[in-house]
């Protein structure tokens, strides 16, 4: 994460505008400070943490930009103008770095819209890309086929998105985005191809893994009749755990294969070839068409008093059969508008926001949660503990 360590930040004057940054407000915090920053048409959050003799200075990563040179902008000028005796920094403004907004990569709302609305092209997703070995070739061997790219490491993303800027591939899109949550997200029977290729095995925490029964009911229901999801692996012990899955599937057709070559290998693939490790490759073809998805949950709040809030708020975990919610902070820009840290959702698929309520409104801030069906039970939980609050 870009950062950089100051012996001291100046008495911040604000809003301070330069070029096309923003330093708009901050909200102040128990532990920290959160620093509310516009770069063109992105808001993101910078922190500020005080140290024993110094104060860490860097962006606050539920809402760090996909982009990551608009958040080294921002650092850089706020090195300059509201810091004194910078002590280390590592943030180094790159202008070859994605700043203005391009085709490539792209938000929810966008990528929904592009999947949903389709009617010619085959759309295929990787999950994890990577490097973009992969999905970059599939894109330039097919380009009559969407590609679209899932990954949550935000440099990939970046890397990625000029690799294939640079190719002037029209047909690729990337998010950032955790596949688990989005792929609830996609209507019934548009996808072509699912690609999952050497995802953590994590054989010591199997709860975290991407493969899961409700993953596969999604797998399922996203693609086409025909369609297939391609799992590639090096773990044995994540290939049984996976074909024990999959089996446990009506509708479909699995063939498995040991180290079989394919048109493209990534580098860690071609590095555990070297060491002549088994490579494993599950096919899984779906043969059956579900019905279609209807995803219409309201998130909206009520309004609220930021003072009884305030007065009111405390830490809360509360655990539920399939859900979970966790209030974990407040910020205050003033005593009338406030900031709350909060995270909720599914056990193996949460999501963390920022909540901001003022006078006359109340709304999820920065980064809108997806609507699925955990988080809008999550929803309404928090509805009913701020409404509490409120009282």
């Amino acid at each position: 994460m870009p950062n950089f360590t100051t012996r001291k930040v100046k008495v911040l004057s604000l809003p301070f505008k330069k070029d096309d940054i923003e330093i708009l407000q901050i909200a102040k915090g128990r532990m920290l400070d959160l620093v509310l920053v516009k770069v063109g048409d992105e808001e993101f959050f910078l922190t500020i943490k005080p140290t024993k003799d110094s104060f860490l200075i860097k962006g606050e990563k539920i809402t760090r930009p996909s982009k990551v040179g608009l958040l080294q902008k921002a650092l850089e000028l706020f090195s300059v103008e509201f810091c004194e005796e910078i002590l280390s920094s590592a943030f180094g403004y790159n202008k070859n770095s994605l700043i203005e907004n391009n085709s490539i990569i792209k938000s929810e709302k966008e990528l929904l819209e592009i999947i949903n609305g389709n009617k010619k092209s085959k759309i295929c997703i990787e999950i994890g890309f990577g490097s973009g070995r992969h999905i970059l070739y599939r894109a330039k061997e097919n380009k009559d086929t969407i590609f679209i790219g899932i990954e949550i490491y935000k440099p990939a993303i970046e890397q990625v998105a000029k690799l294939a800027l640079k190719e002037e591939l029209n047909n690729i899109y990337l998010i950032d985005n955790d596949a688990r949550i989005f792929l609830n997200l996609i209507d019934s029977n548009k996808i072509e191809k699912i690609y999952l290729h050497f995802p953590i095995p994590w054989n010591d925490a199997p709860h975290r893994r991407v493969i899961s029964e409700e993953f596969l009911m999604d797998v399922q229901r996203v693609l086409k009749k025909d369609g297939s999801f391609e799992l590639r692996s090096d773990s044995r012990e994540y290939v049984d755990f996976s074909i024990l899955k999959f089996l446990d599937r009506n509708g479909v057709e699995v063939e498995i294969f040991k180290n079989k070559d394919l048109e493209i290998s990534s580098k860690y693939e071609d590095r555990w070839k070297k060491q002549q490790k088994d490579i494993y490759d599950i096919f899984v073809k779906n043969k059956v068409e579900s019905l279609s998805l209807k995803n219409e949950y309201n998130m909206d709040f009520d309004t609220y008093s930021p003072k009884k809030i305030i007065n009111s708020f405390e830490n809360i975990t509360k655990k539920f059969d399939d859900f979970f919610i966790h209030i974990e902070d407040m910020y205050k820009f003033n005593d009338n508008d406030i900031v709350i840290k909060f995270s909720f959702g599914g056990f193996n698929t949460p999501e963390n926001g920022f909540i901001r309520i003022s006078k006359n409104s109340a709304e999820y801030f920065i980064k809108k949660p997806l609507m699925t069906k955990r988080n809008y039970k999550a929803h309404c939980e928090l509805r009913e503990i701020l409404a509490k609050w409120n009282k």
